[in-house]
């Protein structure tokens, strides 16, 4: 199976569980930029979409777009 079916194929599986992955970083996007390795360029990615900032503005991004298509919050227990 070549690469680029097998990462499909993964991604379909994860889509039919629930998982969002129309929007997936790859540590072939950081080396694109940053001469680093494999290891590094994994490492580069997690702390970019992990740290407070970024989590927080996804957050505020989920919120927005419920809250815009009218959606309302579930009660808090």
């Amino acid at each position: 199976m070549s690469k680029y079916k097998e990462v499909e194929a993964a991604k379909a599986v994860l889509k039919k569980h629930g998982y969002q992955v129309d929007n997936l970083w790859c540590i072939e996007d950081v080396q694109s930029i940053y001469d680093c390795s494999d290891e590094d360029a994994h490492g580069i990615i997690y702390q970019a979409l992990t740290n407070d900032a970024t989590m927080e503005q996804i957050w505020f991004a989920i919120d927005f777009h419920a809250e815009d298509a009218g959606f309302t919050k579930n009660e808090e227990e």
